[in-house]
């Protein structure tokens, strides 16, 4: 899927359509979080108690219900950002105008599965400095012999899999959901102004059809965000454990 340009044409760094709608997800997402925390008030306001119920989400469902309280402290920042920024880029799919999902090309599922990946590594390393691969490729009460055959596959399952399927899981949710849309609505048009007369009855019920995926398109965005990070969630939780 590409992008035609819309600033510094040709350049290694041009910037593309997508890009806005990745800029203006992460600006407003900003905003509202500066905004809704700048000012916090023993008895909230309404603004104030919707921005504390998202936070109060990642903390509670995913962080602490995972990591416990004290590893979901520590690791709170990470999970939200990783929740909060695919939830603002999923979202963009379905907003008229933009139409189209910042999380819909591999840059941003896979930078984001980076950041899960080495803070996995991170955490590993961290409460295990010098058993963290141990433990991760060479599990214990297994005969030597098949270690041969086990450390490729834990390797591969737990280095290389993770982050690979992070990415795709997101990525493929997203480019397909906004396919969908793209055809339902398509299919509108087309039946609607390019055929008329009896054809418009199938139009409506495309249009209806695209209505109602868009609405099961912003539980997607949501599903996915929450998905992400729980995992992230539950690769730190595997790292830091006392086996891997």
């Amino acid at each position: 899927m590409t992008f035609p340009g819309l600033f510094i044409f040709g350049a290694p760094f041009e910037i593309t359509r997508i890009n806005l709608v990745q800029f203006l997800a992460t600006a407003v997402l900003v905003i509202l979080l500066v905004v809704g925390t700048r000012r916090m008030k023993i008895v909230p306001g309404r603004f104030q108690s919707i921005v504390e119920m998202g936070l109060d989400f990642v903390r509670v469902n995913i962080a602490e219900d995972i990591l416990g309280r004290k590893d979901g402290k520590r690791f709170l920042p990470i999970l939200t950002t990783i929740f909060f920024m695919v939830l603002f880029m999923n979202i963009t799919g379905v907003i008229p105008g933009l139409n189209i999902a910042g999380t819909s090309v591999i840059a941003v599922p896979m930078l984001l599965a980076i950041v899960a990946y080495v803070t996995f590594i991170y955490a590993g390393i961290k409460k295990s400095p010098g058993g963290f691969f141990k433990n991760a490729l060479l599990p214990s009460g297994v005969p030597w012999p098949l270690y041969i055959i086990i450390v490729p596959l834990e390797f591969l399952s737990t280095f290389i899999i993770r982050p690979v399927t992070l990415t795709l899981r997101l990525l493929m949710n997203m480019v397909v959901g906004h396919l969908m849309l793209v055809l339902f609505f398509s299919a509108t048009q087309f039946f609607v102004f390019g055929l008329s007369g009896g054809w418009i009855a199938l139009g409506a019920g495309s249009l209806a059809f695209g209505l109602a995926f868009t609405l099961f398109e912003i539980f997607v965005a949501f599903l996915q965000a929450y998905v992400f990070a729980i995992l992230t969630a539950v690769y730190i939780q595997l790292a830091v454990a006392e086996e891997h």
